[in-house]
């Protein structure tokens, strides 16, 4: 490989790692908007979230907690198998980061069954019949978590096309920015659910 082919793949590499580092920040500004707005209305209606966060499973929350952290502890090992050219490790690695998301939207599934059994989700007659607090709550419950779910299946299909060009050998020891951004898209997801399970799930 010439010297002017590795400069220019050096520079697609830190475009790449840009591009990502940018998009990673627009989200973290779409969340903390939502954090601030859910902190504004809690602080005027305290009382009524800590009633309405009663409803939320703190079990399920925990579970889902470890879940997405011991994921983000095996997606970031199957970079450094990749980057150390072990192939069937960093397989296995991104494998079990795609088990331990679909362990998470599992116990979402659920979490909203349950909710939906006792008539508590978005216009239902359960929540008219609520307190403008508690409903409140509930809106900014189904609105988050679920905006966190669908980034927990977009960060799914990220890694489903790692294994597969994992496999292939396009994702290797020299080319592994797909994995590495995957990566960092997958740490967000996990950082976005430390701060939402105690906001939601541990209200006092």
């Amino acid at each position: 490989m010439s010297v002017h082919n590795t400069h220019a793949e050096h520079i697609d590499s830190e475009t790449g790692k840009l591009g990502m580092w940018i998009f990673l920040f627009t989200e973290l500004f779409l969340f903390g908007g939502l954090f601030l707005v859910y902190a504004v209305f809690r602080a005027k209606y305290s009382g009524e979230f800590h009633l309405a966060a009663g409803e939320l499973n703190a079990f399920i929350g925990t579970m889902n907690t470890v879940f997405l952290l011991v994921s983000s502890m095996t997606v970031a090992m199957s970079l450094t198998a990749i980057q150390k050219g072990d192939r069937k490790l960093a397989l296995f690695l991104v494998l079990v980061t795609i088990l331990l998301a679909a362990l998470f939207m599992v116990n979402k599934y659920f979490e909203w069954s349950h909710k939906f059994e006792y008539g508590i989700y978005p216009g239902s007659e359960v929540l008219r019949n609520l307190s403008h607090g508690e409903l409140l709550f509930f809106g900014l419950y189904y609105m988050m978590t679920g905006l966190h779910a669908l980034h927990v299946l977009v960060g799914m299909v990220l890694l489903s096309i790692n294994i597969v060009k994992i496999r292939s050998g396009s994702v290797n020891s020299h080319h592994y920015l797909m994995l590495e951004n995957s990566a960092l898209y997958w740490h967000l997801v996990d950082l976005i659910w430390i701060f939402l399970f105690p906001l939601l799930y541990l209200i006092t």
